[in-house]
């Protein structure tokens, strides 16, 4: 029975169900005929077989997982991680914006995984099939630096300091509209009733703390620069917490909302994991690693803010010092 669950998702315009499908799952509008055809295709929970029915906004679509014929390699990213550092136990990783960590429902492109094996890394087989190594991840538009563990033993001493909070990251944000103050935020997260797509603030949730602070206000005062801190590891923790604040991170169309304050392009989710801090899992030194903002994030920050030089701003010392009273 064609019962397993691949993706699901709202319909946000009216259009094809094929060209809708092939966008979500970047695939070719062929491809997503198939899947149609085959019956392996669900709006609002009645099977669709025609590739050109008209899907009308607030649709569910669920894609079952399809046979193995329809099974095919993931398509190469061409995004390449840069390795800030690597000895026996660990891999310290800058990850670029839109490489997926692992392998999961929906993905179609070549993962971080996938590189990272198929380059000769040598990474630890504890954390599971198609996700070796990973003992925490970012999301796919999230930039920023991981942690990958080659070892066993550094899997097991860098899950327990991601779960007890003694490994962390500092995180920076272009976000609009700006918050009226620095905030620390308590509030419970779980899925989203009314779209299982989001997470959102739920009293049933599982416990989930954010502290962000303000760094820059743009020139037009309507953007702000704040860095972020984490003291859980829920899905999507910051963007759905800045949502509770009525705040949105800039390019984020799945949280937030069409800008009404700036004509510009926006290429993905501004967020960016700046700063990595844990305890090396074989010699229980202290390390910490700094990997300043992509080129994307650069320049809308340059373009919005108004700045020449950057340098006083994105960097290790400063991000960190902002946190002193939180810590």
């Amino acid at each position: 029975m064609k019962t397993a669950v691949l993706k699901t998702f709202s319909v946000t315009s009216g259009h094809r169900l094929d060209s809708i499908i092939a966008a979500e799952l970047k695939i070719s509008r062929k491809e997503a005929k198939k899947i149609i055809e085959e019956g392996f295709c669900r709006l609002d929970g009645k099977e669709i077989k025609k590739a050109s029915y008209e899907a009308k906004e607030g649709h569910w679509v669920d894609i079952l997982e399809y046979a193995d014929s329809f099974a095919k390699e993931r398509k190469e990213s061409g995004l390449i991680p840069n390795v800030v550092f690597e000895d026996d136990d660990i891999l310290v990783l800058d990850k670029p914006s839109g490489l997926t960590v692992h392998e999961g429902r929906g993905v179609t492109e070549s993962t971080l995984v996938d590189y990272l094996k198929k380059n000769g890394f040598k990474l630890a087989a504890s954390t599971g099939n198609d996700r070796e190594g990973i003992v925490h991840r970012l999301d796919r538009e999230t930039s920023g630096l991981m942690v990958v563990a080659k070892s066993d033993k550094a899997t097991e001493g860098l899950k327990k300091q991601f779960a007890d909070k003694s490994a962390g990251r500092y995180y920076l944000a272009i976000i609009e509209p700006p918050l009226k103050e620095d905030v620390v935020v308590e509030a419970n997260l779980a899925r989203n009733p009314k779209n299982r797509i989001k997470i959102s603030v739920q009293k049933e949730g599982k416990e989930a703390k954010s502290a962000f602070k303000k760094i820059a206000l743009s020139t037009n005062g309507k953007f702000e620069l704040i860095a972020a801190k984490l003291f859980s590891g829920r899905t999507h923790q910051i963007r759905a917490h800045l949502a509770h604040l009525g705040r949105h991170i800039a390019g984020d169309h799945l949280y937030g909302f069409k800008s009404q304050n700036a004509k510009i392009e926006i290429s993905r989710v501004m967020l960016h994991a700046a700063i990595l801090y844990f305890y090396h899992p074989v010699n229980l030194q202290k390390v910490t690693f700094f990997a300043p903002p992509p080129d994307d994030f650069n320049a809308l920050f340059k373009k919005l803010f108004e700045m020449e030089s950057t340098g006083e701003i994105f960097c290790q010392d400063f991000i960190a010092s902002i946190f002193d009273s939180s810590d």
